[in-house]
């Protein structure tokens, strides 16, 4: 009896020790077992304890991590422990998921404002998402009324929408373009012409067509004249703008014989300019000597010199911007166009829209029948009778090729003074030898009883043959 309570007692001692020694230890997981990681997101581990029978394992635990950070799924952190020789695991799950949702970029604007009856042609768009990258071609597009709707789903189901407003009207105001000057001039007796305009339209393209214009002008009546110019686009939007004409008395036949106030003048002319260095130079010597020129100027040289030109009282001429002769004479509106660069700079620096003109190589130039035949015969009035006044010379300097020393330019000039005749002479101010021989030539005519005078619009016309 005794014996077999010994060895109910060895019995009990040994499960109990099987049970202590095979006994699992406890996981305890800090949050919870299962996470789920959003893609993208690096995974830290929130920590964890490992006890048995009150004894601390937790920094015995190994962590072998399964997760595959590019792609969606569900992984494991397996958690090992080794104690008295058994390994014992446990597992934590975690979810890595795409949550966040695709982008769609437009081209151009989310609100779009188009001309009536016009289809809107889509501008583009794209759509990036952060797991799957591209997926433009997955973008889809619904139209409703003025919106337009762009919506795509990644392949975790994540939706994006926008829109695209589209407005049709047109609040633009049509432009309508004058062909020459919106201040013309015509002489008493001489017919008006309309020089033509042009009228264009965001919407609706070249309208010219439906201009209207309105005045009347009676070239046999002195006075100011205006023309109206009014278009009106189809979504009603209305333009008009005015030109002036000026009725003016004809001048005094330009070929007539000088008056006698104007006999022994010398008119100091001076082309291509201006330039620094020589017109600079040529003005201190006009200002010392108290003497007023005239300067037919170009798009060359800087500013300053045609303001100081005019600040100090000369005349500032227009000669041409480009003083190409294949520009400038190609045709009548390539003069004009040329002409008007060269007025628009001259207005700009000095505020006065000069008239007065010399043509590149003067009205008796022959190069001009290279590129429009008979053109110089067409200039020589039609700038007359816009107002215009164009002077030659009947005194060359030379300095154009003939000579280029200063004497030669001096020498040219007073053997061909005169003192019954105006003496309109032609020099250049990019010259230097003109430059080197103009106070000379000014003193010679001082102690020859000369005047020296500037041209101005009352100037009779000096002007040769014309040969085109």
């Amino acid at each position: 009896m005794k014996k077999k309570y010994v060895i109910s007692i060895v019995v009990i001692l040994l499960i109990v020790i099987a049970v202590i020694f095979f006994w699992p230890p406890k996981f305890e997981f800090k949050q919870s077992q299962n996470i789920e990681l959003e893609y993208g997101q690096k995974y830290q581990e929130p920590g964890f304890k490992v006890t048995k029978f009150g004894k601390d394992y937790t920094k015995k635990v190994k962590i072998k991590n399964k997760i595959n950070k590019n792609k969606l799924g569900t992984y494991d952190i397996i958690y090992e422990v080794k104690i008295n020789g058994i390994t014992y695991k446990k597992t934590r799950k975690i979810k890595l998921v795409d949550n966040e949702k695709p982008i769609i970029t437009l081209t151009g604007n989310e609100n779009v404002t188009i001309c009536p009856q016009v289809q809107y042609q889509e501008e583009g768009y794209k759509a990036i998402d952060n797991y799957d990258g591209d997926i433009t071609n997955k973008v889809k597009i619904t139209k409703k009324d003025n919106l337009i709707t762009y919506s795509v789903k990644d392949t975790s189901n994540n939706e994006t929408k926008i829109t695209r407003t589209i407005t049709s009207e047109d609040k633009s105001l049509p432009t309508i373009t004058l062909k020459g000057s919106t201040n013309q001039t015509i002489y008493l007796g001489n017919t008006w012409k309309e020089p033509g305009y042009t009228a264009y339209d965001n919407c609706d393209n070249d309208i010219t067509n439906n201009v209207v214009s309105s005045g009347v002008v009676n070239s046999n009546k002195l006075g100011s004249y205006k023309i109206t110019y009014t278009v009106k686009d189809l979504s009603g939007n209305q333009t008009t703008i005015i030109r002036t004409v000026k009725v003016i008395s004809k001048p005094s036949n330009p070929s007539s014989q000088t008056p006698s106030n104007q006999k022994g003048t010398i008119y100091l002319t001076f082309d291509d300019g201006p330039k620094e260095g020589t017109t600079n130079v040529i003005l201190d010597i006009l200002k010392e000597e108290g003497v007023s020129a005239t300067f037919f100027v170009t798009n060359s040289g800087p500013d300053y010199l045609i303001k100081r030109e005019h600040d100090e009282g000369h005349t500032v001429g227009l000669h041409t911007a480009s003083h190409n002769y294949q520009t400038v004479y190609k045709s009548v509106d390539s003069y004009y166009n040329d002409l008007k660069q060269v007025q628009d700079r001259v207005k700009r620096i000095t505020g006065i829209e000069s008239k007065i003109i010399r043509f590149p190589g003067g009205s008796s130039n022959t190069v001009s029948k290279k590129y429009s035949k008979g053109i110089m015969t067409t200039l020589t009035k039609d700038v007359v009778n816009k107002g215009y006044r164009y002077y030659d010379w009947n005194i060359s300097s030379g300095d154009a090729g003939e000579t280029t020393s200063s004497s030669g330019v001096y020498n040219n000039v007073i053997r061909s003074l005169s003192k019954n005749k105006v003496n309109m002479i032609l020099m250049h101010d990019i010259k230097p030898y003109t430059r080197d021989a103009l106070r000379n030539i000014i003193r010679y005519g001082k102690n020859n009883g000369y005047t020296f005078a500037k041209i101005t619009m009352s100037t009779p016309m000096v002007t040769h043959h014309v040969n085109n």
